[in-house]
Order: C-alpha cells, then sequence, then structure tokens
C-alpha cells in the first residue's frame, strides 16, 4: 500500500508575520521535523489454489492508521490560523483496500482468465507511476490470454478526498472520476521486453474544496479564481494516450514511457482564461549488470507553456503519479514538495517529478499550464549483501520554460537551470524477507541560476528513514 510523505520544503510565512525575528518576510525559516506512524491491517479471505491458477474469488479489506507530527519554524504551516502554532500532532482512520473480487470465466486450459473487481483498489497505471498511482473505489475488469502472452484492465474510479497531513483516503466523495484501459505485451519485439498501450481519461468537475487544515486547494488560490470577490471553480477534462515499456533487450534494461495529453480546463487560473490541452511527457533509462552492481542513465521530459496567457496549455501534468525513477523516494527534487508562493501554490508536490505549480497533488486539480521539466539522471545500484542494497544517484534539471514563472511571480528574467540533486540510500532486509525492511536516505540539491532566481542560493537538503514491519 502506497502512502506519500507529507513534506514540504520552503514553506511560507504568513502574509502577518514569522514565528521568529530575523526570518525573511516570505518563506522564512524552511526547516521541518516530520513522524509519521502508520499501521495496516489486511483481511484477506480468497478460494482457489493461487499459487497454480487465479483465485475463484477474493474478499479483502485493509483499513489504516495514521498518527503523524510536524514541527516547522513558521506560523501558517500547520494550520491557515496562525493562532495553530508551528506544530501538529493529528490522526486518521482510513481504508486504503476494500474490494470484492470475482473470476467470471477460464478462456483456456493455460489458466487465461477474466476477473471482476469492486470496490477500494489499488492500481499502478505504468510500470513506473508516472501517470496514475492510487487507492481508490472503483470497478475494474483484467485478465490474460495467449498464455499471458497478453494482459489487459479496463477500471473506472470515483475517488475519494484525501486526509490531508496522511494521504490516506477520507471518507468523503471527491467529484472526479478516472478510467484507465490498458494492454500489455509480452516479449513485443524483443524476447524479455513487455510493452503497454493505454488510453486514460481523468473528468476533474468544479468543486471548491479546503484541505484538513483550511487551506484553498481547489480551485488553486492563485491567478484568477477569485471573481467579483467570488472563488471561481473549474473542471478539466484530460485524455491521456501512452506507450510504456519495460524489460531488457539483450544484455541492456530498458524502461521507456510517452504520454500525449489532450482535453480542456475551463477556466486555467493562471491563464485566466479557458484552454485547450496539447502536452508531452517521455521518458528513457537505460542501465547495464556487472556483477553485483547496476549502472544507470537516465532522461525525463515533460513539455512546458512557453505563453501562459494563449488558449493553449502545453505543460504536461499527470492525474496521480508516483514515479519509481531517477532516484524515487531518494531524490530531494522527488521526495520533497517545494513551495513556490504564500497562497499555497507548490511548484513541486511531494513524490512527483513534475513542477506542474499544484496546491496540492492529492486533493488540488491538474494544471496543464507549467513550465515542464528536464532531467538527466547518472545512477548506480549495489547489491552490497543478499540483504543490503545500495543507490547512488545524480540528477541534473532544468525548467523547460520559465514564462509561467515569471507570470506568477512578476519577475523577469527567471533562468533555466533548477540545479543538481545528489542522493544515497540504502534497504535493508534483516531476516532476508520482506517482513522486515529499512530505507533510510540523504539529498541534496544544489540551486542553479533559475532556483536561485525564486529563492536564496543556500542548498536544500533532506534525510529520511522508513521502517517497515510487515507480518
Amino acid at each position: 500500500i502506497r502512502r506519500p510523505p507529507r513534506s514540504t520544503l520552503f514553506p511560507y510565512t504568513t502574509l502577518f508575520r514569522s514565528a521568529r525575528p530575523g526570518s525573511s518576510d516570505f518563506f522564512g525559516k524552511g526547516e521541518q521535523v516530520f513522524l509519521d506512524q502508520l499501521f495496516l491491517f489486511s483481511f484477506d479471505l480468497f478460494h482457489g489454489d493461487a499459487a497454480f491458477r487465479p483465485v475463484d474469488w477474493r474478499i479483502r479489506v485493509t483499513p489504516a492508521v495514521s498518527l503523524n507530527y510536524l514541527d516547522v519554524r513558521e506560523l501558517g504551516i500547520v494550520k491557515v490560523d496562525v493562532r495553530g502554532g508551528t506544530t501538529r500532532l493529528d490522526s486518521h482512520i482510513g481504508f486504503q483496500e476494500a474490494f470484492a473480487e470475482v473470476k467470471l470465466h477460464d478462456l483456456s486450459p493455460n489458466f487465461d482468465f477474466i476477473s471482476v473487481r469492486a470496490g477500494i483498489q489499488e492500481l499502478n497505471a505504468d510500470f513506473r507511476g508516472f501517470l496514475f498511482v492510487d487507492e481508490q473505489p472503483g470497478v475494474r475488469f483484467f485478465g490474460n490470454l495467449e498464455s499471458n502472452r497478453w494482459q489487459y484492465n479496463l477500471a473506472y474510479f470515483n475517488l475519494l478526498e484525501k486526509n490531508t497531513n496522511s494521504g490516506l483516503n477520507s471518507f468523503a466523495r471527491r467529484k472526479q472520476q478516472v478510467i484507465i484501459a490498458n494492454v500489455y505485451r509480452q516479449d513485443f519485439l524483443f524476447q524479455g521486453y513487455t510493452a503497454q498501450f493505454s488510453v486514460d481519461y481523468n473528468d476533474d468537475a468544479a468543486s471548491v474544496h479546503y484541505d484538513d487544515n483550511g487551506f484553498l486547494v481547489r480551485p488553486s488560490p492563485i491567478g484568477a479564481v477569485v471573481s467579483n470577490n467570488m472563488v471561481q471553480p473549474h473542471s478539466i477534462h484530460a485524455a491521456y494516450l501512452g506507450w510504456t515499456g519495460d524489460g531488457h533487450i539483450g544484455r541492456v534494461n530498458v524502461t521507456n514511457a510517452f504520454y500525449q495529453a489532450l482535453g480542456t480546463d475551463s477556466l486555467n487560473p493562471i491563464a485566466g482564461r479557458a484552454v485547450t490541452i496539447n502536452a508531452q511527457m517521455a521518458a528513457l533509462e537505460l542501465s547495464v549488470d556487472k556483477d553485483w552492481i547496476r549502472f544507470k542513465g537516465s532522461a525525463f521530459y515533460a513539455s512546458g507553456s512557453a505563453n501562459p496567457r494563449s488558449g493553449r496549455a502545453r505543460g504536461f501534468d499527470a492525474i496521480e503519479d508516483f514515479p519509481e525513477f531517477a532516484g524515487g523516494i531518494f531524490s530531494l527534487w522527488n521526495r520533497e514538495g517545494i513551495r513556490l508562493t504564500g497562497s499555497g501554490t507548490n511548484l513541486t508536490s511531494p513524490d512527483s517529478l513534475l513542477p506542474s505549480l499544484r496546491s496540492n497533488k492529492d486533493e488540488g486539480q491538474a494544471n496543464f499550464v507549467n513550465p515542464g521539466i528536464f532531467l538527466a539522471n547518472l545512477g548506480t545500484d549495489f547489491d552490497l549483501t543478499p540483504k543490503l542494497r545500495g543507490f547512488v544517484n545524480v540528477n541534473y534539471l532544468r525548467f523547460m520554460r520559465t514564462e509561467p514563472l515569471e507570470l506568477l511571480l512578476f519577475q523577469a528574467p527567471i533562468h533555466h537551470t533548477i540545479g543538481v540533486d545528489s542522493s544515497i540510500g540504502v534497504r535493508y532486509r534483516p531476516p532476508l524477507t520482506e517482513n522486515i525492511s529499512i530505507t533510510a536516505g540523504a539529498a541534496t540539491l544544489v540551486p542553479g541560476e533559475g532556483l536561485r532566481d525564486i529563492y536564496t542560493g543556500k542548498m536544500m537538503f533532506s534525510l529520511f528513514t522508513n521502517v517497515r514491519f510487515q507480518f
């Protein structure tokens, strides 16, 4: 079960005063400490010989309990009300899984089948989490053909709101629907390479929503969201055409992805008008294994908007991404969110590579008027022992376009270079199983000219540890 961390670097100070004398007038002190204790309890009842063939039926329920604590250095972060202080202790109970599954039909003697699953369930729309990774209520048809050479999914989700501080499901409905349709083909063109082709759709209806800490997150509180003293909600209808792949071609391990986004936004707050969406994303990772070391090189591209006031939105944004790419959770740029404005808009959201200028990845709406990004990565994975694995990654990051940032910040010019993100991490499994695992990492982001134009020249850093017990 995936749950993203809730941290955001460079939190802003309030419009009234900072908590500490000597803090800068706007971004103030960026340090923070976040602790989260998550309990997951899974109840699974099924019928069938699952070791050799799909189950005949299954019922699974996974309640989750979160206890989390946040300590920051500025006011107006833990709560919109500055009287909320600089610390917060919170708890939440939700369901990350609650579904029933039935096999509808066996299609061949080789265990080809078609099944249906209804209820709260997890789905990753591609190999690396570039587009949609979430646990949401829905109906999903899935199965395989030709001795598992083909696999397929057709899923419809009617999304729940998220609890702000834990990232877990709440019990309130959100006016957002997602359709995922994909097909996988093993040994596509090359033996060992699996290709996936997909058509996905995001229908995010106009609504006004404040998060659990009192901040406006839908619509994003920037630009043209307020007219005649009224908040103006807007709807997004976006379709994604995708080709992704994973596997190996000879000795070279390959992961690739391409998405074309098309659709409309009825009132983009940055453009101040209705826009049509035409944006692209591409990613490629190549790696080679030599004994106990894997050498990796990768690149990531998301298009940006050159003219943010026009009627065409060219900046790519996902539905609910959680990318395991270019360092994944060990990368500071990927793992941490970075605040952009005092109104609550993020340059990046936690667990995302995209500088999409959203208010909140979980509760906010996709924004296709953004600067886009280019990332180049070099990394190495080390199987140090059967129990211990190490990770080293270096990323070079660059905005594709800076015009949306210049418009929002009333500042020009803003340079394109974001900086260099370096990270190291380890994953340790003491009993050589998944029952106990310890993951820890450290990352720094040395800002380039672009980030120095927006913030200061200080280096950002992040440390984290995750301990997991599963029985």
